[in-house]
């Protein structure tokens, strides 16, 4: 009896990984318009600051068309809270939720080719950040179910035919372990362990009578569920700061070096643009 329980488990479980697999695969013609450099990104990151990701996989795309978004993945950064590396190997510096792989830490140079964006919490004091990471970095090699396998093969639609109001419930549908996998639940549960915002729901309540006014409201703030959480969030919310490296060392748009093809083609436009009388005086001038 045990065996015959366990071969359907064992079967699905390797469907599931295969189906895992093939929503991992890339898709063709990427090409990030300013792609990460990793030393800098060192250099600029913060433990506890989020690294948004716009992917290139085919589960990426289901996602950034149902949050409407172009985050497709998040991970947490957690400096050297993972120890050193092994002898050859780079430092894991972000942790993060894969799916088939469950959560895994790796190193910064993983997304040296994608568009990214830093969202960095505003206040969070150092004992909560450390219990931020601390809450990542124990949570490594977590696995997650991957035996419904129709929570996963929505992911092969990536533009369903349902109301924009309707597709983030799709990340939440069904038994929830995949959606784990594959949304930013797990680092909206570590910012949630010490209760720090990210987008709270706002209801308005009756309040009673004060002198100032006849009825004042009450703002309660309600903690979404984390299944419902998306990479978006972390840009939209208004408790994170964006944070671009290259305006964080002193950016200076004189020091750009341009190609010699765009500056003619600019001095080129500036002398279409040049009104006929300024024309006159420059030939005028140029003749006396």
């Amino acid at each position: 009896m045990q065996r015959a329980s366990t071969l359907p488990d064992n079967w699905l479980d390797r469907l599931g990984q295969l189906v895992a697999a093939r929503l991992r695969s890339e898709t063709s013609g990427y090409e990030p318009y300013t792609p990460s450099d990793p030393e800098t990104l060192e250099r600029t990151l913060r433990p506890g600051d989020i690294l948004l990701v716009e992917g290139n996989q085919k589960l990426s795309a289901a996602i950034k068309y149902l949050t409407q978004s172009t985050w497709s993945h998040a991970a947490l950064y957690v400096g050297e809270a993972c120890g050193a590396p092994p002898p050859g190997s780079e430092p894991a510096r972000l942790i993060e939720v894969v799916l088939g792989e469950g959560c895994v830490a790796v190193p910064l140079s993983k997304y040296a080719t994608y568009n990214t964006r830093i969202c960095r919490p505003v206040g969070l004091t150092p004992e909560d950040r450390k219990a931020i990471v601390d809450f990542m970095v124990s949570r490594i090699g977590t696995k997650y179910d991957l035996k419904n396998i129709f929570d996963m093969l929505r992911y092969f639609l990536p533009t369903p035919p349902v109301p924009v109001r309707w597709r983030r419930r799709m990340l939440s549908f069904g038994s929830g372990d995949p959606t784990r996998a594959i949304c930013s639940s797990l680092i909206a549960q570590a910012y949630q362990s010490v209760r720090y915002p990210i987008l709270p729901e706002i209801k308005s309540l009756p309040g009673h009578m004060t002198a100032q006014s006849t009825y004042s409201r009450q703002e309660i703030l309600h903690i979404r569920h984390h299944s419902l959480f998306t990479p978006r969030d972390f840009d939209l919310s208004p408790y994170f700061r964006i944070v671009k490296p290259t305006l964080e060392y002193g950016f200076d748009y004189k020091a750009i070096r341009w190609h010699p093809e765009t500056d003619r083609a600019l001095a080129a436009q500036r002398a279409a643009e040049a009104p006929a009388g300024d024309a006159t005086e420059i030939s005028d001038g140029g003749s006396g």
